[in-house]
């Protein structure tokens, strides 16, 4: 392998989806990272704390040592064992631990002994980590400009705003990032990223695209403060605030056949697969009713036993013979009774911000040929 140099090109390597090797101990790459990134450890979480501590209580040559007395020979060989595989299959990646130092020069000194050269990322995950905090606030403040804006689709819920964010050249779906669809019912069985990540993900998603289409709007789903247990950043919620309205209209019978299909047809099987038949439709179901006794208080009493007893029997007849029709006369309430009120008092709030107003099909055609005046 020809020798590359170090690098704290920290935007070309989110840029090209550079492939990183994570050597923090688990507990902190859990914390946050990157979605490139691979935690393959130099030390394990009971060697960090041990470590972390004697270099608090006697400086860094004692936690050096401690750090050589910890790593046998056998487990020097599983790492490095473990680490050439990673390179084998990305060998134009880089490695990197907290702050580029210690850690990250001495995995990258212990593959070099093993005749590999792998750079490092200087800086490591702390200068990256910055590096993408200020490119998101600096990316949300330009997405103001009124000739390169960001624009909010919005529209009913069940409308299909995230099918038409999926049409669109220069958007960023939020919830796929989020891990959530946004709603009382938007739990997902892949758990939601931690802050830290979404935020990360976020900021790589914007310097994309503002690279790719430096003078061009970026269009994303009208969300509120938060998408599940994540919340939106800062300066980029500031710039949601202040974005023009692009409004998907969308017939209701329809909006019911896409919740039906989001909620209840395609997620089923996910809960199947991921759990086995049995235990998959326990947990599905639990998913439906347990969504309406989250928004209990906001139904009403006698509303939400009514729901409960709707999609009780259409849970029975789906399990019992496929037919999902069953949930329609409920999904039906819960638009037109429960979410339409909520969304026509926010779009209120919206005074003189809507810019278009159309069915799927105009909205992504006008959006991938609107340019700002």
């Amino acid at each position: 392998m020809s020798s590359r140099n170090n690098t704290n090109n920290y935007r070309e390597l989110f840029l090209n989806d550079i492939p990183l090797m994570d050597v923090r101990a688990p507990v902190e790459f859990e914390k946050g990272s990157f979605p490139l990134a691979t935690n393959i450890p130099l030390l394990d979480d009971e060697q960090r704390h041990a470590i972390g501590a004697r270099y608090k209580d006697q400086g860094q040559d004692a936690a050096i040592d401690l750090g050589w007395k910890l790593a046998t020979p056998e487990v020097q060989a599983q790492r490095i064992e473990t680490w050439k595989i990673h390179i084998a299959q990305h060998p134009e990646g880089y490695l990197y631990c907290f702050r580029g130092g210690l850690r990250s020069n001495l995995s990258k000194q212990l593959i070099a002994d093993a005749g590999i050269d792998y750079p490092l990322v200087e800086g490591g995950y702390k200068a990256m980590r910055r590096f993408l905090i200020d490119e998101l606030d600096k990316n949300s403040v330009e997405l103001r400009n009124p000739k390169t804006p960001l624009v909010l689709i919005s529209g009913r819920t069940g409308s299909g705003k995230t099918l038409a964010i999926y049409r669109l050249s220069r958007s960023i779906d939020l919830e796929g990032l989020a891990r959530h669809r946004g709603s009382a019912f938007g739990r997902q069985i892949t758990p939601q990223p931690m802050q830290i990540d979404f935020e990360n993900a976020l900021s790589i998603e914007l310097l994309k695209l503002r690279h790719q289409h430096p003078n061009r709007p970026v269009f994303t789903e009208d969300e509120g403060r938060m998408i599940g247990s994540v919340a939106m950043p800062l300066e980029f919620k500031e710039t949601m605030q202040q974005s023009p309205l692009a409004v998907l209209e969308t017939p209701t019978e329809e909006r019911i056949d896409i919740a039906l299909a989001d909620y209840v047809t395609e997620a089923r099987p996910q809960y199947l697969q991921a759990f086995g038949d049995e235990l998959g439709m326990e947990k599905f179901r639990e998913q439906i009713l347990g969504n309406l006794n989250r928004i209990r208080k906001r139904l009403g009493g006698d509303r939400h036993q009514q729901l409960v007893d709707c999609f009780t029997d259409a849970l029975n007849e789906f399990e019992r013979s496929d037919n999902a029709d069953g949930f329609r006369p409920g999904i039906k309430i819960l638009l037109t009774d429960y979410y339409d009120p909520m969304y026509d008092y926010q779009h209120d709030q919206h005074d003189g911000r809507e810019i278009f107003r159309g069915e799927k099909d105009a909205l992504v055609e006008w959006a991938e040929s609107y340019k700002a005046k």
